[in-house]
């Protein structure tokens, strides 16, 4: 079992940075994929970064490719995501979720946090 709480999120201004944290609980943590994903309102889920167990393998998405990077602490069991250049585009409910799989499809994905919110105003 694994349980992730986000936090990091909030309000910032257009060409701003924030850094959103996952905290993971259990101990089989780092045996898992990680991904963020984010959901804006009227809009469905989507994938923002992913990074395999191994640390090797990494994924963005076009649309944050250059100003996201995801990343882990094994020691913390915690994942990361580094936001720069931030835009009103970017705002939405972003949630980290853990797979034993590396995947880009919300479906692989076993544990999810509740997320937490980004406001980029303009």
């Amino acid at each position: 079992q694994v349980q992730l709480v986000e936090s990091g999120g909030g309000l910032v201004q257009a060409g701003g940075s924030l850094r959103l944290s996952c905290a993971a609980s259990g101990r089989t943590f780092s045996t898992y994929g990680v991904g963020w994903f984010r959901q804006a309102p009227g809009k469905e889920r989507e994938i923002v970064a992913a990074l395999s167990r191994s640390g090797i393998s990494t994924y963005y998405a076009d649309s944050v490719k250059g100003r996201f990077t995801i990343s882990r602490d094994r020691a913390k069991n915690t994942v990361y995501l580094q936001m720069n250049s931030l835009k009103p585009e970017d705002t939405a409910v972003y949630s980290c979720a853990a797979s034993l799989r590396y995947s880009i499809s919300a479906a692989d994905y076993e544990y999810w946090g509740r997320g937490t919110q980004v406001t980029v105003s303009s």
